[in-house]
């Protein structure tokens, strides 16, 4: 994080510090979108800026004037802790509802047929009259709507509560929600898919797609490029010849003709008439260009005059002979004709348009199921109407567009590369996991419906909350409340949640085994283990320009079981860990100001093997804290190992490939990086992913591992070797020198060999490494 991110002010009497925050990120914040709103090329851009600034100044109002309690799981004065928020960059409260603000087309359009007033309150009270009911009640059993924001689902549970005969808990469900009728929506909203098959999962939808792909104009530097080589190039072609003829021992302009002038008359007036035409491709009109030098030179003879600087004239002719040979000769002809060919070859508006018809067909709200008909050559037909030659085969750059709305198992997905990363892949989750844990109820239309909601609540933005204060749960939202005497007896969940729990634990390793597990997808796997009940803790990634100084009990927990998974391995050596220690930790407990319980024990010992003070609020020193803490718990791979029992099919080994290579890819983009933290960080966690599968290895299989990691070091360029040496030489220490309490990296220093971490207060080693980078190379 750097500096100028931090999103607290710490103040205190007799410097107690106390984190509260302060007004100097939303205002650095602000600053920046007025600047792009202000001076951004691209109108949709400055837009955009446009509207985050006007957010920003919301933030800022609010609070200045109280409304506002920003770090409060119930930041907004007047609104529920349920109530989804519009939030932004940073965890930041705006004080507006997602689920307000002007009616939306399907309310004015729902008004309409009820033919009550276009507000939310005559609409909320319509749906609960016989009529409105019976619409909600058809809308739960096609499954055909869509919950954007999870309050879109509550009028959709009253019914169903009604139609279940629980008056009572529907009562008492509008007793909660009915003071924001006015203002928030209740009312999903209609779609034309309805529920699909609960394995199969899309990035983007049909209609995204479409609207993207629509969006694709013709490239003006694409339409430019090709009008020089299909206009203005033939054309100086042209202007060369007619200048040839007048050449006399390779000095042009020697013998000029009455036809000569005659067909100069014609060239001028022909360009007169392409430059009137075609307008992108401004190079002819550049006085420096040979074109241009050649046809000045044809307007002063022709008006009789000689040229003004025919030396620069017959500099002109003999450079265009001699790079690309005289027209109408072999070499010039090829030339010309590769050039042509260019030019008429389609855009990538023209198959824009094609796939955009092709797509209009599918339902909009929904991924495409099958790629081959929208990928497949252009027809006959297609080249009648846009004019793409038949046969054409669709651009990479626009398959990889309609291919990320492919609906296929999240395995499929990933092999295919349509989900490119470990954050994207956690975008996806909860399409499945909603299905997953909506198992719970026995009523298909209300799992339906609590799938929805659970999809719509994932996509709530996190706050900023201070004091190890949690965030709103499902559970917390009254409509999800009130169904949940009709669950399951026992939940109904637990096996597909745990067979889901493995699956996806081991496909975020198998597919991106440098990548440590991103916040959202550690929600979805804990949602899972809750419903599977696999008593797990996963453990959050922390900010450290918020980080107060303490970690929850959670922490501790996540700690001991790394212990019993890697209490005399590989890891613990490599970095120095005592886990009899960990296993001693037993002052967990409710203190202070926080409101989850924490262990004085822990965030000391994190501290202590940090080598910073505890607390600092200085965001590099508690990265390093925090780092530490990632390094105890293994940040979920042992959770992951057990008791979740993830066994990856190509074994450990591979995965510790996997995890190298990522962190070669991420050192070698350190050289010459004006701002290497985030990289060198992001390195050091990849590194800290393979050791751990390493220390899951035999030593045959480990000391096989290292000798091919130094292979592919070896293989890098130069700078990135030289970074990547210390660290490989500090492993090799661990893995083979060991006496007989085994290698390690603490006390004396070891020659050439380094600890990998990635937190660092002061410069990073790893900035400057080896005589390469020090020599500038």
């Amino acid at each position: 994080m750097k500096r100028g991110d931090e999103r607290y002010e710490a103040h205190g009497p007799h410097g107690q510090h106390g984190a509260t925050i302060g007004a100097h990120y939303p205002n650095g914040q602000l600053t920046r979108a007025f600047r792009t709103a202000l001076s951004h090329a691209d109108p949709a851009t400055r837009r955009r800026a446009e509207a985050r600034a006007d957010a920003w100044e919301r933030v800022l109002q609010g609070m200045s004037d109280g409304t506002l309690e920003i770090g409060s799981p119930v930041p907004v004065r007047g609104l529920p802790s349920w109530v989804t928020l519009e939030v932004v960059r940073g965890g930041f409260a705006t004080g507006a509802a997602a689920s307000g603000g002007p009616l939306l087309p399907y309310e004015i359009e729902a008004a309409g047929r009820a033919g009550v007033p276009a507000e939310r309150r005559a609409l909320f009270y319509h749906h609960l009259t016989d009529a409105g009911l019976a619409e909600l009640e058809s809308l739960l059993d096609s499954g055909r709507y869509q919950v954007a924001v999870p309050e879109e689902g509550a009028l959709l549970t009253v019914a169903w509560l009604l139609r279940a005969g629980d008056s009572a808990a529907a009562l008492s469900l509008l007793d909660r929600i009915e003071p924001f009728a006015d203002r928030l929506r209740f009312l999903p909203r209609p779609s034309a898919a309805a529920p699909g098959d609960a394995e199969i999962v899309h990035r983007r939808t049909a209609g995204q797609v479409r609207s993207a792909l629509d969006g694709r104009g013709p490239s003006t530097a694409v339409a430019t490029m090709n009008e020089a080589l299909a206009v203005w190039n033939p054309f100086a072609d042209e202007l060369l010849t007619h200048w040839l003829l007048t050449a006399e021992d390779g000095r042009v302009g020697r013998r000029i003709t009455d036809g000569w002038l005659a067909r100069g008359e014609w060239l001028l007036a022909r360009y007169e008439r392409l430059a009137a035409e075609h307008t992108l491709c401004a190079k002819h009109r550049r006085p420096k260009e040979n074109l241009a030098i050649l046809r000045t030179a044809l307007e002063e003879t022709v008006t009789g005059s000689r040229p003004a600087r025919p030396g620069l004239l017959q500099h002109a002719v003999d450079s265009m002979v001699r790079r690309r040979g005289a027209p109408g000769s072999p070499e010039h002809g090829a030339l010309r004709e590769h050039q042509a060919g260019i030019a008429r070859r389609p855009t990538h508006g023209g198959f824009a348009r094609i796939l955009v018809e092709r797509l209009a067909p599918l339902v909009q709200e929904a991924g495409i199921p099958g790629l081959e008909p929208l990928l497949a050559p252009v027809t006959g037909d297609e080249e009648r109407r846009t004019g793409v030659p038949a046969g054409s085969e669709v651009p990479a750059p626009l398959r990889e567009i309609v291919e990320s709305a492919l609906a296929a198992p999240i395995g499929t997905l990933v092999e295919r590369g349509v989900v490119p990363s470990a954050e994207v892949m956690a975008e996806l989750v909860p399409q499945l996991v909603a299905w997953t844990t909506a198992q719970a109820y026995a009523d298909e239309p209300l799992r339906t419906l609590m799938a929805a909601v659970y999809r719509a609540f994932r996509d709530r933005r996190s706050l900023l909350l201070l004091n190890l204060e949690s965030q709103v749960k499902l559970t917390d939202l009254p409509w999800v409340r009130a169904v949940h005497e009709h669950r399951r007896p026992g939940g109904g969940a637990h096996g597909g949640a745990r067979d889901a729990l493995v699956r996806l634990g081991g496909l975020a390793l198998r597919g991106f085994p440098g990548t440590i597990l991103p916040n959202p997808l550690i929600s979805e796997l804990d949602a899972l283990a809750r419903s599977a009940h696999v008593p797990v803790p996963l453990t959050e990634e922390l900010a450290a320009d918020i980080f107060m100084g303490a970690f929850s009990g959670k922490f501790v927990n996540a700690a001991k079981l790394a212990a019993d998974v890697l209490e005399g391995t590989l890891y613990e050596r490599y970095y120095g860990i005592d886990y009899a220690a960990v296993r001693t930790i037993g002052d967990t407990r409710r203190s202070g100001r926080f409101a989850a319980p924490t262990s004085r024990s822990f965030a000391g010992m994190c501290a202590e093997r940090a080598g910073v003070p505890l607390g600092s609020y200085r965001p590099a020193e508690n990265g390093m804290v925090i780092e530490q803490a990632q390094i105890l718990t293994s940040h979920n791979l042992a959770a992951l190992v057990h008791p979740i029992g993830v066994d990856p099919e190509g074994g450990w080994a591979e995965l510790a490939r996997g995890a190298f290579a990522t962190v070669c890819r991420r050192v070698e983009r350190v050289h010459g990086n004006p701002r290497p933290l985030g990289t060198i960080k992001d390195a050091a966690y990849a590194w800290r992913q393979a050791v751990f599968f390493l220390a899951l290895c035999g030593p045959r299989d480990q000391i096989a591992a290292a000798a091919w990691m130094q292979e592919q070091a070896d293989r890098r360029p130069a700078h990135a070797a030289a970074r990547l040496a210390p660290v490989l030489a500090g492993l090799r220490h661990v893995l083979l020198d060991r006496g007989p309490g085994g290698g390690s990296l603490d006390g004396a220093a070891v020659p050439g060999a380094r600890r990998f971490l990635g937190w660092h207060a002061g410069r990073h080693w790893m900035r400057d490494a080896g005589p390469y980078v020090n020599a500038g190379l």
